[in-house]
């Protein structure tokens, strides 16, 4: 059986193109609290922080299935910016405020967590030499 993807990159990348088309600036909230965000902490508000996604605002932006990564300037100063997929909340147009709110959903389902030797009352495999 193959595993389908998470929606939440297709979605994203969907979004930033429908709002630039539109003429409007896209922006994205993220989690700045999730594992892998690297993102100028200053700017971080209450563990979060908005992005501006407009193609005169990044450079070199990639938005991968996996990650966002791009340079911008903050105060002045240009930062790499690298941000998981799954700590993107939302995206939006600055102008308009419309856009899409993503749920854990779309991040395609979680593999059930494997249970250890002692938890599921197994002990581990031992082989012997027959001969």
């Amino acid at each position: 059986m193959s595993s389908v993807p998470p929606k939440r990159p297709y979605l994203l990348r969907a979004m930033h193109e429908w709002v630039t088309d539109s003429q409007h600036t896209p922006h994205v909230i993220i989690n700045a609290e999730r594992p892998g965000v690297v993102v100028p902490r200053p700017f971080v508000k209450d563990g979060k922080i908005v992005l501006n996604l407009s193609l005169t605002a990044t450079q070199n932006l990639s938005l991968g299935n996996e990650w966002i990564e791009f340079g911008a300037r903050f105060a002045g100063v240009v930062h790499f910016i690298r941000v998981p997929i799954a700590a993107v909340l939302g995206i939006y147009a600055r102008e308009t405020g419309e856009g899409m709110v993503f749920s854990d959903q779309d991040l395609g389902p979680e593999p059930p967590p494997q249970p250890s030797a002692e938890e599921d009352g197994t002990r581990r495999a031992h082989l012997k030499l027959v001969k």
